[in-house]
């Protein structure tokens, strides 16, 4: 899933369950290489009760400031819209995969 400035209300922000929002940037290199591991996480994920997406900082400014991004990749973890975890900077599966296990 794509977050971005027109849905990140309804679909993060407004949602009752768990959202994992991987803020990244096009031109990030530690984002490129965190991508596939985001996508596999995704995939063991999508029948669960987790939305797990991604926010482009370039096109999404506001929002990442709304939240104090300041370094990409930076992984946040919203339980009934509200954040509850984080993750800066590049990681393996298993350090991303206890953000969700440890908050549910």
């Amino acid at each position: 899933m794509i977050f971005n400035k027109d849905n990140f209300k309804s679909e993060v922000e407004g949602f009752a369950g768990l959202v994992l929002v991987d803020f990244f940037a096009l031109w990030c290199g530690p984002c490129q290489i965190m991508s596939p591991i985001v996508e596999e996480i995704i995939k063991e994920n999508q029948d669960k009760n987790i939305k797990i997406g991604k926010l482009n900082i370039d096109e999404s400014q506001e929002i990442a400031a709304q939240y104090n991004v300041m370094s990409i990749p930076t992984f946040l973890l919203f339980k009934n819209g509200k954040v509850v975890d984080k993750k800066i900077g590049y990681g393996d599966k298993k350090e991303i995969e206890q953000l969700i296990v440890k908050n549910k």
